[in-house]
């Protein structure tokens, strides 16, 4: 029985991530038989192994783990940069992999980015896309959305968009065509700054087991 100063609390994001985070929780050696229940239950702890579990809305995982709501997070790597919350970033997990792009319509492939002299950009990554253009020279207006960020150009509301892309099918399906590579995200573990320091024994424990999980091709996507 783990001591409840020595306990762990982990953010495991809801939606596309959730089964990859479980699979590499339970291949580091972590009991996550009620994570794999149906359950609108939010929290879960193992007393035996100092574990507690919170499943959040992946956007909310770096706020909880900023304010010491929990310990660690698994979130991606889009998620941290577009917020740069005050968190350590410890790990790439090598899963959840995509692509920051940038998206036009069809008709608009053959311009080049460079020969853009002012458009107006739809996103969900507001930060993301202001430093992406603003490291090219180019003075773009971001329009800031929630979701079907490629409506934009189909309705006249924005030229481009810049959004993650996994297979690209939304796009194909929405007559619109990258031409411009922003960055790569996978998730990662991050850490909350005073937990790093004062529970750095169970901390560096865990981060060396996912480390070898990941870099061992124990863990398999």
């Amino acid at each position: 029985m783990v001591a409840a100063a020595d306990f762990i609390t982990f953010a495991v994001p809801k939606g596309t991530l959730f089964k990859s985070s479980v699979k590499l929780l339970e291949s580091a050696g972590l009991n996550c038989e009620a994570l794999k229940k149906e359950s609108r239950q939010l929290v879960f702890a193992d007393e035996i192994q100092g574990v507690r579990y919170i499943i959040c809305r992946p956007t909310d995982i770096p706020t909880f783990v900023e304010y010491g709501a929990a310990d660690l997070g698994l979130v991606g790597k889009d998620i941290i940069v577009e917020q740069q919350k005050d968190v350590y970033e410890l790990l790439d997990l090598k899963y959840g992999g995509c692509r920051f792009m940038v998206a036009v319509p069809e008709r608009l492939q053959d311009k080049k980015l460079e020969e853009w002299g002012h458009a107006r950009v739809a996103t969900k990554f507001p930060r993301v896309a202001e430093n992406f253009f603003q490291s090219r020279g180019l003075q773009m207006e971001i329009i800031k959305l929630h979701g079907n960020i490629e409506l934009a150009p189909i309705v006249g509301l924005a030229e481009m968009i810049v959004d993650i892309v996994s297979t690209g099918r939304t796009l194909k399906e929405n007559n619109l065509v990258p031409i411009a590579d922003i960055m790569r995200s996978t998730a990662r573990l991050i850490a909350n700054r005073v937990s790093h320091q004062y529970k750095a024994d169970r901390v560096n424990e865990l981060v060396e087991k996912f480390r070898n999980v990941v870099d061992g091709g124990l863990f398999d996507d």
